[in-house]
């Protein structure tokens, strides 16, 4: 259906009620709410625009060559891109950590709670992922296991933590009642027809499939089928799609470092799909994949780079040596502990730790911690990069 006829989200007034009499008099008094019924979308027929379409299929195949990129180096890409993503679907919720932070988060220290969540946000992008590849089907199961995943360390959410919402929930406005919401998503007893709805879109194959992941990620915000986690279970929905459909078959597209760019713009593209507009929205995703996609090819690049270099800096080492060992794996574990570079490496640990203090006197590992004893290392080059590439897409996104 073109653009125009794409259906919007119904209004229905409901009764409401404060649970806990909080907030001001016009909080406590407010007695109907008018909440938001998105379309039943599994078995639209939709129909786009040639200039659309050709956009699309020009990001598709930008993501296929970032698909085959350096493929000796793809166990590290993979990693490097998946944790990309994370960390920028975290950034549009305003969890904010350093590079650092988010390093140190991944080996346990949890010292700083927005890199923790940042952690979390990988795991669970990271198990919706694999779970589509190895059963090649979306389902409810799939999304609660990823927000458990996302949530079960939250201390306000965690009670909530892998299942529908059994209230009411809103977005902007007082915190003690949907008084003055910007929206008020569907009620709790819809939740079921429209995720079982919404799943049956998603494992569709006959659509075009950014527009497709597209559609289900607004189609998924619109329903807010969690008390919390919403938008990082939603766009980690992006992603498991074009996995699903095989767009990609081993690396995450991180297409959350450009819509991060200009979050103003994502929220006014969400609204536009409520208004019955689906067109924007699927057009910012295909610009924001091919951005994405075409800077992680860059990455791939400067990836395979970083090990001569690195051979450089340290000069002639035996072959088989643990030095030499330790190099040859540090593209695909940037983040070790000692311990972990013992397991790594054939050698005996005392070699191992000697390795470590050469690789720290030439910068290749820095440390990453304050401890004299469990020091997690991270490797400089590879955790730059990993930061420069979110710059470099989000300089391009605007």
């Amino acid at each position: 259906m073109p653009d125009t006829e794409w259906p919007s989200c119904r209004t229905q007034e409901v009764a409401w009620q404060q649970t806990q009499r909080q907030g001001t008099k016009e909080d406590r008094m407010l007695k109907a709410i008018d909440v938001s019924l998105p379309p039943m979308i599994a078995d639209l027929d939709i129909r786009l625009s040639s200039e659309l379409v050709t956009a699309m299929e020009d990001a598709a195949r930008d993501i296929t060559v970032l698909d085959n990129s350096h493929s000796d180096d793809l166990q590290a890409l993979s990693s490097l891109l998946l944790r990309t993503e994370s960390v920028a679907s975290s950034k549009i919720e305003y969890v904010e950590a350093s590079v650092a932070d988010f390093a140190r988060a991944l080996h346990g220290i949890k010292s700083n709670p927005s890199a923790v969540s940042m952690v979390a946000a990988t795991t669970a992008l990271q198990a919706m992922v694999e779970g589509v590849q190895k059963s090649g089907n979306i389902t409810l199961e799939s999304l609660t296991t990823a927000h458990e995943a996302l949530m079960r360390d939250d201390l306000d959410e965690r009670r909530y933590a892998g299942v529908l919402r059994d209230v009411q929930n809103w977005i902007g406005g007082s915190d003690f009642s949907p008084r003055g919401a910007l929206y008020i998503p569907p009620p709790p007893d819809t939740l079921a027809e429209y995720m079982g709805d919404l799943i049956a879109f998603s494992n569709r194959d006959d659509l075009p499939v950014l527009a497709q992941a597209a559609i289900a990620h607004a189609q998924f915000e619109s329903i807010h089928p969690f008390t919390d986690g919403n938008g990082r279970i939603g766009r980690s929905l992006v992603n498991t799609i074009l996995r699903r459909r095989g767009a990609t078959t081993m690396v995450v597209v991180p297409i959350a470092s450009a819509l991060v760019a200009r979050r103003d713009r994502y929220f006014d593209l969400l609204g536009q799909y409520r208004d019955g507009h689906a067109e924007p929205i699927i057009s910012a995703f295909a610009n924001a994949s091919q951005i994405a996609a075409r800077e992680s090819q860059s990455t791939a690049k400067r990836i395979s780079e970083i090990p001569g270099e690195w051979a450089d800096i340290v000069g002639r080492v035996r072959r088989g040596s643990a030095i030499h060992q330790l190099l040859g794996r540090l593209v695909a574990n940037p983040v070790v502990t000692t311990d972990e570079a013992s397991t790594l490496v054939s050698a005996p640990v005392s070699s191992v730790y000697t390795a470590i203090e050469r690789l720290a006197e030439v910068s290749i590992l820095v440390p990453l911690t304050d401890r004299k004893r469990g020091q997690v290392w991270g490797a400089s080059a590879i955790l730059h990069e990993l930061d420069d590439l979110n710059t470099r897409i989000g300089i391009a996104a605007r």
